[in-house]
């Protein structure tokens, strides 16, 4: 009887750990996408000057689309940290 009370306190940290850890991941993982779609807009930009405006457009539009899931991630993950 002594030992659940430990268990389920172990368990809290463990999955606290794993909240900080997911969350940890989906930033690093904006991170790495955001800077492949600005350096992939460079390379495009760079090949097709006249195309400046498109690409613009859709590299702001894939950014905030991976800026929102990641901040989803980041959000999930911290709530697994605090409840």
């Amino acid at each position: 009887m002594d030992f659940l009370p430990m268990l389920l306190e172990v368990s809290g940290n463990i999955a606290g750990v794993g909240g900080g850890i997911g969350a940890g991941l989906a930033a690093l993982g904006a991170g790495v996408g955001v800077g492949r779609i600005g350096g992939s807009a460079v390379e495009a930009i760079a090949r097709q000057p006249e195309a400046v405006n498109d690409i613009r457009a859709n590299m702001i539009l894939a950014a905030a689309l991976v800026e929102g899931v990641a901040l989803f991630g980041v959000v999930v993950g911290l709530l697994t940290l605090v409840l």
